[in-house]
């Protein structure tokens, strides 16, 4: 049999127990319950520096406001976009027909083009460039099932990169296209790096060769 315990000890370890759930149960308390107080700095570090906020008024300046306008011409560090034929895909006022001279044109960029064209462009016009991706073949079947549910979808049918309006434009103006977008299609100059961009219409010029090289002689 197991031996009986006195009453005042059981009444002890549940008074303790009880006490001793206290701490953590008002540390979560405080945890998930704002407070309008301070919290307790032990560093105060630069927490309470002298500082203007968003919107206050400064005497130090003629206009009164804290928060300064950016200077006239003003750049950031790296974004002065002063190579046009980096930046936008022009040459003296033409579309580029080769890469920037900050790029080579090898089997690693083509290599670089065709994973990002993958990623990126391959959904609406196919691996192989032909305007058959499986987002693009999705939306016209919806938009070509007139007897089931539409669901409001519109969709402009992703071009061919083989057309031959497409297949003539220079390199620089797929750069351009990828990075700004044209008609229905969204830019991606924001997603994807500018070398990214130019490996991707490099790709795009050797797909095009792929399908329209002049036979031997």
């Amino acid at each position: 049999m197991l031996p009986k315990f006195p009453k005042i000890l059981v009444y002890g370890l549940l008074v303790g127990g009880s006490l001793a759930l206290i701490p953590p149960v008002a540390f979560a308390r405080m945890r998930a319950t704002p407070s309008p107080n301070r919290p307790i700095h032990i560093f105060y570090d630069m927490d309470f520096q002298p500082k203007f906020k968003a919107q206050a008024p400064n005497p130090l300046f003629a206009d009164g406001r804290a928060m300064r306008p950016i200077a006239d011409g003003a750049v950031a560090r790296g974004e002065a976009y002063a190579d046009a034929h980096m930046d936008e895909g022009v040459v003296e006022g033409q579309w580029a027909v080769t890469l920037p001279a900050q790029m080579e044109m090898s089997t690693a960029t083509l290599e670089r083009g065709q994973q990002r064209f993958n990623i990126y462009c391959s959904a609406c016009h196919g691996y192989a460039g032909f305007g058959d991706g499986a987002v693009n073949k999705r939306a016209m079947e919806l938009v070509a099932n007139a007897a089931g549910p539409v669901n409001g979808t519109q969709w402009v049918a992703a071009k061919s990169l083989h057309d031959e309006t497409t297949r003539n434009q220079p390199m620089g103006q797929l750069f351009n296209t990828i990075t700004h977008g044209i008609r229905n299609m969204a830019g991606y100059g924001a997603q994807i790096p500018t070398q990214d961009r130019w490996a991707i219409a490099a790709y795009v010029k050797a797909l095009q060769l792929s399908q329209d090289a002049p036979s031997a002689k």
